[in-house]
């Protein structure tokens, strides 16, 4: 028998909903309202594919050649997306989270991004999971333990459906006014306004849309949460929120994501990719400081 290359999986159960969150990356694996599938699965004995669900923190997207500069001292991580040359995704995608509470209800797991080749600091990071009877509110905090400032940013990479509606047939809205520009290596080379391809903000199928971009100027209710939905053509909705802290969403589809012929994440950002390089919207976080940011999925017939 081999072991499970997400870790242990951890379950949440209610009366109308249920969530499975694995120990390897802190990713949301499954969740379901009122017996639908929200989130699309992949094969037991297969690690997380295209970061699926899982917590990027450092940072998420992408560092340019791993280098950066930070209070003066130039550093180098290691590049984990060799066919780019780029370091990617945070340093805790594939690191392995304790639980430090669970409950039917709710799941503490815990992690430390410690001092390590490129990123001499140290961070003591948790992330809780809440259930609800409509889906799941996730608050990530972030306290630096170490000695010194680090520079801190902090990306969820969910992927979402509404089982039984192919996801081509879903339509995607966000709010964002903008996009990022990428080069062959995915960085980011201009902040353009979105235009016909990229403005999601009328709702765009995704059958007919090719998307991995970085969105920003998101509308933001009362409580400063932006909100994006995926709606099926019954009209049933899946909503995902972020807080204001999240001030980007990536939103990306891909044809990639095994025994499904198309998927789509939606991704809260506190920061654009290479965000350590261009210090756009980089936390600066001093030691004994902790940063709290939040983020929820909410399903409706």
């Amino acid at each position: 028998m081999t072991a499970d290359p997400t870790g242990f999986r951890f379950r949440l159960r209610g009366e109308r909903s249920s969530a499975e969150i694995t120990q390897v990356g802190a990713a949301l694996r499954a969740l379901t309202v009122d017996g639908v599938d929200l989130v699309p699965s992949y094969p037991d004995d297969a690690p997380t594919p295209a970061a699926s669900g899982v917590v990027l923190v450092p940072w998420p997207n992408r560092i340019r050649d791993g280098r950066y500069t930070f209070e003066g001292e130039d550093l180098q991580l290691a590049i984990s997306e060799p066919k780019f040359g780029n370091a990617s995704h945070g340093l805790l995608r594939f690191g392995t989270y304790q639980a430090i509470e669970h409950t039917d209800a709710r799941l503490v797991l815990g992690a430390d991004v410690v001092p390590q080749t490129g990123y001499p600091f140290h961070l003591r990071t948790r992330v809780t999971f809440d259930l609800r009877d409509d889906g799941l509110h996730v608050t990530h905090d972030i306290e630096n333990v170490g000695a010194r400032t680090a520079p801190v940013a902090l990306g969820v990479h969910p992927y979402l459906q509404i089982g039984g509606v192919p996801t081509a047939d879903l339509v995607v809205h966000s709010t964002g006014t903008s996009t990022l520009v990428v080069d062959e290596r995915n960085i980011p080379v201009a902040e353009v306004p979105v235009d016909a391809a990229t403005d999601l903000r009328a709702g765009k199928r995704l059958g007919d849309a090719a998307l991995d971009n970085g969105y920003r100027g998101l509308d933001r209710d009362a409580e400063g949460r932006a909100r994006h939905t995926l709606t099926a053509p019954d009209g049933r909705r899946l909503e995902l929120w972020q807080d204001e802290g999240f001030r980007w969403a990536q939103v990306f589809t891909t044809d990639r994501y095994p025994g499904h012929p198309l998927a789509v994440a939606i991704e809260p950002m506190t920061a654009p990719a290479n965000a350590f390089v261009t210090g756009t919207d980089l936390e600066k976080l001093a030691p004994g400081s902790t940063l709290r940011r939040k983020w929820g999925v909410r399903f409706t017939a």
